[in-house]
């Protein structure tokens, strides 16, 4: 079993499982590795955090994890079946138990219908409920839960009508509708404002603690992975492959690999004097190169600030345990350890409300 794999519940089958997952994409420059062979597992009521910069491949995990996308290699397992093995109605039973609230409010609601048709549509069509009056009522329902309220002011009105948190509040109560066991967030709240953000992300935590819910949360932001995820794991993610992973605080607070530390030194420090004299690395390029041409060995290697000429360019590092429970790729630090004095590994802080 993988790092990537071990449960802290243990013997139990994870909810969630991409084995070995792959996913290449034939273009006119030629094939794209878009994911390459990673590892990943989300146990019930868990939230797995997958970091990385746009184009790192977060998304395509996330569409392969929801059956969305077919993998070129690897299995994605729902409750220890593999989902392209399933028959017809285990498969539905499956794209049932798990639902995608996607980054864009704006385009993910149809504009021709109104919030109740848009929450009662798959209420009525999978026969969760009998009547169009039970499914109006279980939408109001579903509608306080994502604190629309009261629910009877949104129900007649169109997604124009709406501002972009409420209408992602309308995104996630749809998710609701079939009761499902793990929730696919993929930057759903990047196109919100700050204030609303933080709301969406409490509305979010409640739903995961009240229902038992998990979740596979795709951020870009490390501060927001640290907020929503902090009881969780992340998986830090560039260029298609996981380069760093483990308990959500030990991410934070003791990151190992060059790529998660250059993460965490881009989140804005709100106090001027600590920005000041927060230790930063530079990187050697701020260009992310292009999948179609990948570098040989470590792909952040002409990026990196530790870079090795001979060691990081010559073939590509394996994800190894660096710490109890938390795993990096890369060289240096798997033949070094974590540099004294960079990153000392510190009892974790709990995060700000």
């Amino acid at each position: 079993m993988s790092a990537l794999e071990e449960s802290p519940q243990a013997g139990r089958t994870p909810l969630m499982t991409l084995g070995g997952v792959s996913q290449v994409f034939d273009t006119k420059a030629g094939p794209i590795r878009a994911v390459d062979n990673i590892d990943l597992s989300v146990n019930p009521g868990e939230v797995l955090c997958l970091v990385g910069e746009s184009g790192s491949g977060k998304t395509t995990a996330a569409r392969m994890a929801a059956g969305l996308a077919r993998p070129t290699s690897g299995q994605v397992a729902y409750d220890g079946t593999d989902i392209w093995s399933m028959k017809r109605n285990d498969f539905t039973t499956f794209r049932r138990s798990v639902q995608y609230v996607h980054q864009d409010p704006y385009a993910s609601l149809n504009p021709t219908r109104t919030v109740q048709q848009t929450i009662t549509a798959p209420l009525l069509k999978h026969g969760v409920v009998k009547t169009k009056k039970e499914a109006a009522e279980k939408a109001a329902e579903l509608l306080t839960k994502v604190d629309l309220s009261p629910a009877e002011n949104y129900l007649p009105k169109y997604p124009h009508q709406l501002s972009g948190g409420q209408r992602q509040r309308v995104a996630v109560a749809r998710a609701l509708t079939l009761d499902p066991k793990l929730i696919i967030a993929d930057e759903s709240t990047s196109m919100l404002d700050v204030s609303i953000r933080i709301s969406v992300l409490a509305m979010l935590g409640r739903l995961r603690d009240d229902l038992g819910v998990g979740f596979l949360f795709i951020t870009h932001d490390l501060a927001i992975a640290k907020y929503f995820g902090w009881r969780g794991k992340t998986a830090v993610m560039y260029l298609g492959r996981i380069v760093e992973f483990g308990p959500t605080p030990k991410i934070i607070n003791a990151p190992t690999h060059p790529y998660t530390r250059a993460l965490i030194d881009a989140i804005p420090e709100p106090d001027p004097d600590l920005t000041k004299t927060k230790g930063r690395e530079s990187l050697r390029s701020l260009e992310i190169p292009s999948l179609a041409n990948l570098p040989s060995g470590c792909s952040f290697h002409p990026r990196c600030p530790q870079f090795e000429d001979g060691l990081c360019d010559g073939k590509i590092p394996e994800l190894i345990e660096i710490r109890s429970g938390q795993s990096a790729a890369c060289h240096v630090v798997a033949r070094d350890g974590v540099r004294d004095g960079l990153r000392e590994e510190k009892q974790p802080d709990e995060p700000g409300a």
